[in-house]
């Protein structure tokens, strides 16, 4: 598998396990006590914490020729 490929693929993953996690963190804080400022502004923290987290995982994970089905 060629690097551009494996990089579209893995990006295309931990972006949307990233977006997943955000909008998972609005849904749950939804009917709480909490501001729409708190809300978004954790929402942006998640996103961008849950990247740093899946980008070592899942690139690695795709350079040993596995692939999405």
């Amino acid at each position: 598998m060629d690097e551009k490929r494996i990089a579209r693929q893995s990006a295309i993953v931990y972006t949307g396990f990233s977006l997943a996690l955000a909008v998972l963190f609005l849904i749950l804080t939804w009917n709480g006590e909490y501001t729409p400022v708190a809300r978004y502004g954790g929402a942006i923290w998640v996103f961008i914490l849950s990247m740093i987290i899946a980008m070592p995982v899942v690139i690695p994970y795709y350079r040993k020729g596995n692939t999405v089905k």
